[in-house]
């Protein structure tokens, strides 16, 4: 798939990153900065992202001061090697454009890397949006990232954890991503991955949120928590876990949400070992409302509203009740 060839491209970059004696703690960019060796400071700040990344100390903090674009041409417009924490706290819109992949993560197996206000936007191409392949935990919070739709199965947000990894979303709208079935929103492949989606809009994508096992071997698998968010108006099913015989187990816990007007199934959960927790959602006007195949499991705790589904509202398979 497009994500896995870029990600071996990124990981053969980061040997490349020397690290530079004298880095910055924090470093600033701006729409009339200048990139540079030396640059980053408030009087002569940096262009791009990436030079402000690669200028940084490891743990430091990259701010913006302006509006503006600041991505790098090339196939990522920015990588990410290192921990880093980058920041927009209402300077305007800070965006990244890419017509191949918007942000590449390669950090280290102990890195933590925080993003916040950004907008990345593959402008009606792009393979990917935000790609994490290696770190420990990673933060994305008030961030935008929208019109991924390139050939090869395009995701707003793509997870193949080599190693433990945690990704934590908050506050972010997730729209208009995708071009193939198997394509969307927030994609999760085998691996071994924690992951919390909370206020997260998934909208106008193909898949709204899609988590695989299939043909993992032994890998742990991917554990998904999506609270308080909405998943609608995608052309697929709206959330998705899917594993077979020979995959990786599956677990996403579905509580206080919305799942509406999706083309698919609003929740399916597909193949054994994917199991799906329903607590206190809405799941209506969807093509068909929940749904299990293969001896996948959807528990309920008995206090879902699910109805005015177009086809059929569909009902758990199983049921827990409050301890």
């Amino acid at each position: 798939m497009v994500r896995l060839a870029f990600a071996a491209f990124a990981a053969a970059l980061v040997p490349l990153l020397p690290a530079k004696a004298g880095q910055l703690s924090k470093v600033w960019v701006a729409n009339a900065g200048a990139d540079g060796a030396g640059c980053g400071s408030l009087a002569a700040p940096c262009r791009t992202l990436q030079q402000a990344h690669d200028n940084v100390a490891g743990g430091g903090e990259v701010g913006v001061l302006t509006p503006g674009e600041y991505g790098r041409a090339g196939p990522i417009s920015l990588l990410i090697s290192k921990s880093i924490g980058i920041t927009n706290n209402g300077a305007g819109e800070a965006s990244l454009a890419s017509q191949n992949t918007g942000i590449e993560i390669v950090a280290g197996a102990g890195d933590v890397i925080s993003l916040r206000g950004l907008v990345v936007d593959g402008q009606g191409g792009g393979g990917g949006g935000i790609f994490l392949a290696r770190a420990s935990a990673v933060h994305i919070q008030r961030c935008i990232v929208r019109n991924f739709e390139g050939l090869g199965g395009a995701f707003a947000i793509g997870v193949t954890a080599e190693a433990t990894l945690q990704l934590f979303v908050s506050d972010t709208l997730i729209y208009n991503n995708g071009n193939t079935a198997q394509s969307g929103g927030v994609w999760l492949s085998p691996g071994n991955a924690n992951v919390v989606l909370d206020h997260v809009h998934l909208e106008n994508n193909v898949r709204g949120l899609w988590v695989t096992g299939l043909n993992a071997g032994g890998a742990p698998g991917g554990r998904v928590v999506l609270r308080n968010s909405v998943v609608a108006g995608n052309a697929g099913n709206g959330i998705l876990a899917e594993t077979n015989a020979d995959g990786a187990p599956v677990l996403i816990a579905v509580e206080d949400s919305v799942i509406v007007n999706n083309g698919g199934d609003g929740i399916r959960a597909d193949g054994p070992g994917a199991t799906i927790l329903l607590d206190d959602n809405t799941v209506a006007r969807n093509a068909a409302g929940i749904s299990a195949a293969n001896r996948g499991q959807l528990i309920s705790y008995g206090n879902n509203r699910i109805n005015n589904n177009l086809g059929s509202d569909g009902a758990p398979t199983g049921r827990l009740g409050p301890l």
